[in-house]
């Protein structure tokens, strides 16, 4: 298939986020650490549950409408990678790739790099 087709197929299927909420893409937890030891199936899954970091996909509506509370306008678009509270939102998954539905107001911050974050305990 043509990557824009792909593309179309995913669109079609992720949720459209209603109101003031945010669709944000998880990434996915590595079986291995650096050091090529595999994490137990219980670790892998108590880091995708307390995560506190995404991918935004989509914004709704209603997210960042309100300018009373939003002076400077919205926290994030689609594309950046933000942080926010660990155990935040609906989760969900779609083929195997983890999604959440969070609050506007749960975005902390918006980070270039993500990769050197990781949640302390």
């Amino acid at each position: 298939m043509y990557s824009a087709q792909i593309e179309e197929m995913a669109e079609a299927i992720l949720p459209v986020p209603a109101g003031y909420k945010i669709l944000v893409a998880m990434p996915k937890v590595e079986e291995k650490t650096e050091g090529g030891i595999y994490r137990p199936d219980q670790l892998i899954a108590l880091e995708q549950t307390a995560s506190i970091f995404g991918c935004v996909v989509s914004l709704g509506p209603d997210a960042y409408a309100d300018t009373a509370k939003y002076l400077n306008g919205p926290w994030c678009k689609p594309g950046d990678w933000v942080v926010f509270r660990s155990y935040s939102g609906t989760r969900f998954r779609i083929d195997a790739q983890e999604y959440r539905l969070i609050n506007d107001d749960t975005v902390e911050a918006v980070v270039d790099d993500p990769r050197k974050i990781e949640r302390a305990f």
